[in-house]
């Protein structure tokens, strides 16, 4: 699983990043993505933010992803709203 933050200053390249970021994974917030896919996945996507977007960063912008675990995703603590974003919901 991986979290993925990040800041634009160009509007273009953050609605493109965006765009790209929804492919594989659900909106936490407005900048911050949670992605949980197989491994091999996941690293295709750091590759192609890698060789894709960083050449498109300008001083101000930044990409900030937070590996975790398996285990690890059982820790994390959501209060609010957010404690229900991982449930099943099942409509009859």
């Amino acid at each position: 699983m991986l979290i993925v933050s990040y800041d634009f200053s160009n509007d273009k390249t953050r609605t493109k990043f965006s765009k790209f970021l929804e492919k594989y994974g659900w909106r936490m917030q407005y900048s911050v993505f949670v992605i949980t896919n197989s491994p091999r996945v996941l690293e295709n996507i750091i590759a192609e933010i890698d060789q894709k977007y960083q050449k498109l960063f300008q001083k101000t912008d930044s990409i900030v992803i937070f590996p975790f675990c398996l285990s690890c995703t059982t820790k994390v603590i959501r209060y609010g709203c957010a404690k229900h974003e991982l449930e099943n919901v099942v409509y009859f």
